[in-house]
């Protein structure tokens, strides 16, 4: 079982929440804390041996900390997630993958597509496909569409595995911090289409990528992982694509498994990642 905190900072947080446990004969197996000096905030994750009653711990908790501590108790169930996708297969594919192995830490609920690309590879894994069309429909009905398929299935979290649709902030707004994004780390240069082909242009020496919670604030989220690798004059526009598809399927799986084991907890703008 996982709990996380963050509240403001005082002394004697840590022995506070340790005696907690300790008072329930709960053994305490993994502790790890961050205070933001600036803003005077204390962060903490930790991991118990065996199950608890949720809400009396949480209330004790409370009574011990800060008034604006907010408490996360988790139980590890596997998470269930959505994935939305576009035509790229390489982020899905690695989902699938994972999923089908019973390595990505959540379970993969169905997959929307607003065409119907991936449809047969969601097939082979036996995952339920739905097509959205965004041809001649208006945004409120396609997000209606999408509202309907993934409450039908219920979902932890939302992937967006390559989904090249900008979503309404009417739409973000119902599943705050539950929806993951993944895309290239160039932003805010080479926006648009093409920014592989953008970037070659330029003569870049890094290639990267970067998953995020998505907010209203467009590609402007909490910052979950990112990761950046070198490229040289040698390469070309192709060469730079595929590493490119490759480190987004490296950050979007480092930054799930983050997310499904608790391990990210969100300030503001920003993250704390207690990997």
């Amino acid at each position: 079982m996982v709990i996380l905190i963050q509240c403001k900072d005082q002394v004697g947080l840590v022995g506070a929440v340790a005696n907690i446990f300790a008072a329930m004969n709960i053994n305490i197996v993994a502790m790890r804390e961050h205070v933001d000096t600036i803003d005077n905030r204390f962060f903490l994750r930790i991991v118990v041996d065996g199950s608890i009653d949720t809400i009396v711990a949480g209330r004790q908790l409370k009574a011990v900390l800060p008034a604006d501590a907010e408490v996360k108790i988790s139980h590890q169930a596997e998470k269930k997630i959505v994935v939305l996708v576009t035509k790229e297969y390489h982020c899905l594919s690695d989902i699938l993958v994972r999923n089908h192995f019973k390595t990505l830490g959540a379970s993969v609920q169905c997959v929307i597509g607003n065409h119907a690309a991936l449809e047969e590879i969601c097939k082979r894994f036996d995952i339920p496909f739905y097509l959205v069309s965004t041809d001649n429909t208006d945004r409120p009905v396609f997000e209606s569409s999408l509202l309907s398929i993934i409450k039908k299935w219920g979902a932890d979290y939302l992937v967006l595995a390559k989904f090249m649709r900008i979503l309404s902030a009417d739409f973000v707004e119902q599943f705050a911090f539950q929806i993951i994004n993944i895309h290239h780390s160039f932003l805010p240069a080479f926006i648009g289409a093409s920014p592989y082909k953008q970037a070659y242009e330029r003569g870049v020496k890094l290639i990267g990528a970067t998953a995020h919670f998505v907010t209203n604030q467009l590609d402007e989220g909490p910052i979950i992982a990112q990761q950046i690798i070198p490229v040289t004059h040698s390469f070309t526009t192709a060469d730079m694509v595929r590493s490119g598809k490759e480190i987004e399927t490296a950050v979007l799986a480092r930054a799930l498994h983050l997310v499904f084991e608790d391990r990210v907890l969100i300030h503001k703008n920003k993250t704390i990642v207690f990997e």
